[in-house]
Parts: C-alpha cells; structure tokens; sequence
C-alpha cells in the first residue's frame, strides 16, 4: 500500500508543495509523533518542539498531539517566554559590561567584516520578506531593528547567533509565533496552570563562558560562511526549511535537531588548519557538554520532582525536540525512575494533512510501515 501512495504522490509532486513533502516522508525509514507517554494515573507526556513559526508545523502535528497538550492539566516548558522578567533576562545577559562595545573589543579586521554584513542584510532584507509578511504589516527596518537593534552593545557570541539568524530563508519565517510560544500562549487562553524548568541564567551562562579567543574564532567562521553564502560558493547542510521538512516527516535526525535546541551553528569543517580544527572540536564538545547533556540532567532531576510532588496532575512537558529525541531521551527517562514506561507514540502516516485524506484512505486499509 505505501509503493502505491509513493507512486501517486510522485506523480502530483510537481504539481503541489505539500505532495512533494509527502514524497520526502514516505522515503523516511521510521515516522515518530513527537510524543511519549508517561504512563501513570492520569498519564503525562513529553513533546519535542521546535523553534520556528508554528504556522509552519501545525498542520502536520498529529491529533494524539494536540489532544495530549488539550487534556493535560499542566504545561511546562524550557523558560516561561510568556513571562516579561524572562524576556529582560534575556536580553539583559546578551549585553557587555556598561561601558563596554564591540568597536573596542573586536580585532578591527572582523568588526569591518561584520558592519559591512550587516550593511549587506539591512539592504536585502526588503527582497527577502514575502508577500504575507508585507500583508501583515511587518516592515524591513522594524525586522531589522527588532533582530539585530543594538548590536554592538552585545556580547560577540551572541552577536554569532544573531549573524547566524541574519539569512533569506530565517527572515522569511519570522512574524508568527514559534512553536514553543505558540503552545504557551495556548496554554494561557485554555487557563492551564504553567511553568518552566529552567532559569535563564541556565541557558545564558554557558554561551557567555567560551574564552574570547573561542568567542573571536566562531565569529570570524560565521562571517567566513555569511560571505561564501553571499558569493554563491557554499551550501548550508541544515537549513531552517531542512529541520521544518524533518519534523514535519517525523524524522527524529538528532544531527539536525541537536542544532536547533543548542542553536549554534558547526564549526568543523575539512578545510580547517590542524589547530583550527581543534578549536571547533574543543567548541563543540563545549556546547554539546553544556547545551545538551547537562541540560538533560539537570531537566530531568527536576521533571521527576514535579511528577513525584504532584502525583494526581496530568503534565504536558514541551521542550526542545533535540533534547527527547532518540538516545537522549533516554537520559532523561533515567533520571524519572523505572517505575515509568516512556516511548514514542508512533504511526506512519500521522503526517497527512486533512485535504489528503479522502484520497489516501481508500487505498489503504490500516496504516503500515
């Protein structure tokens, strides 16, 4: 039954987008929800989010999905991003020292670079907004201002992730709420009680702690990929649009989601020096130590004291797809005790949208692998 869908959705793939994406999921080997269960009386669970515009992956999430976040009593997530001290924290650890700018900072050959990239992206950004963006009210210089205002009061690692943001593909999904948000927001409307398992100064700290010879190198790489991209001489392997299609597919790829929960691009590339090599290698495996796996544990001591304090209340806990996925979901399932059974809720076909549905299901008796 699956040849017969991939025959006839291949056939209509240049016709519709969404066939197309369809074609991509029925060559994945194995299609996840997103959702594990915790099962206890009333049952929990855990959702893998991702940090884009919801509008983006609605459709696709599958009903056991949404009906979870529906009958769940409580919504946790990484930081409360309805709450406004969250927001200020925010932007508070991003900035230098008073008194301090990265004019002064900088080797003057990368603060060229930068400002010139900058001048760059506030040129294009016109070209790059679609026409939906334009229709909703939303202006070149206020997407500007409002990604990339106050940029040379920021510390350079997050000015890196800021550079890094700055691309045609990124500014075309900016104006709707990302899913994470979008989910809290929800929660709100639907007067669900809410609340996070991390501080801001928990996921702040350890991008403010590389040394400054880490922070100029993962720049001056940043810069060197915006520049090849703008010269037309390099492909970026993971793009936005890359993870949407995975998690649209169900495609628990930790290399492709590890980059969306830790945010930081890859260093490592072939054509490095030895000891610039090393230096991506050493970066990584920092970030990796610090953005994953003692986030995981440290998230997962305290999802096991929220289910242990409260024992009759159903959670919905939405974090980070990177950081439930595949092996790592299973460091934290070590931290909850044995005493619960946590998997995936998994069907093969969860993807379909509602408008192919009439057409599908007459040609498929169950739903198959």
């Amino acid at each position: 039954y699956l040849d017969v869908l991939r025959l006839l959705v291949n056939n209509k793939c240049l016709l519709q987008k969404q066939n197309c994406l369809l074609s991509f999921c029925l060559q994945q080997s194995e299609l996840n929800s997103f959702l594990w269960t915790i099962k206890r009386d009333p049952p929990s669970y855990f959702y893998g989010t991702i940090h884009v515009p919801y509008t983006r992956v609605w459709d696709f999430i599958p009903e056991n999905s949404k009906q979870a976040f529906q009958e769940s009593s409580i919504v946790c997530f990484e930081l409360d991003l309805t709450d406004p001290y969250t927001i200020s924290a925010l932007s508070s650890c991003q900035l230098l020292p008073q008194g301090e700018n990265l004019q002064d900072l900088l080797p003057r050959d990368i603060y060229r670079r930068l400002k010139t990239h900058l001048e760059y992206v506030k040129l294009m950004l016109p070209s790059w907004m679609t026409p939906d963006q334009r229709g909703k009210g939303l202006y070149a210089d206020y997407l500007f201002n409002a990604i990339a205002g106050n940029w040379e009061r920021k510390r350079p690692v997050w000015v890196m992730l800021m550079v890094n943001s700055l691309t045609e593909a990124d500014i075309k999904t900016r104006g709707a709420p990302v899913l994470d948000l979008y989910l809290a927001q929800e929660a709100q409307r639907m007067r669900k009680r809410t609340g996070a398992v991390e501080k801001v100064e928990e996921q702040c700290h350890p991008l403010n702690g590389l040394n400054f010879s880490q922070v100029i190198f993962a720049l001056n790489q940043t810069l060197l990929q915006q520049e090849s991209l703008r010269a037309g001489g390099l492909q970026v392997p993971y793009t936005t649009e890359h993870l949407i299609k995975h998690y649209n597919c169900g495609d628990l790829n930790s290399i492709i989601f590890s980059h969306d929960t830790s945010q930081v691009p890859n260093f490592k590339n072939a054509t490095l020096p030895a000891s610039e090599q090393v230096t991506a290698q050493e970066i990584e495996l920092y970030f990796r130590q610090e953005l994953i796996y003692k986030r995981n544990e440290r998230m997962g001591r305290r999802v096991r004291a929220l289910l242990e304090e409260q024992p009759d209340k159903s959670f919905f806990f939405a974090f980070g797809a990177g950081l439930i996925s595949q092996r790592l979901s299973f460091e934290i399932m070590l931290f909850l005790g044995t005493n619960l059974d946590f998997k995936p809720l998994r069907n093969g076909l969860f993807f379909l949208r509602r408008k192919f549905v009439a057409v599908i299901l007459p040609l498929m008796k169950s739903p198959s692998r």
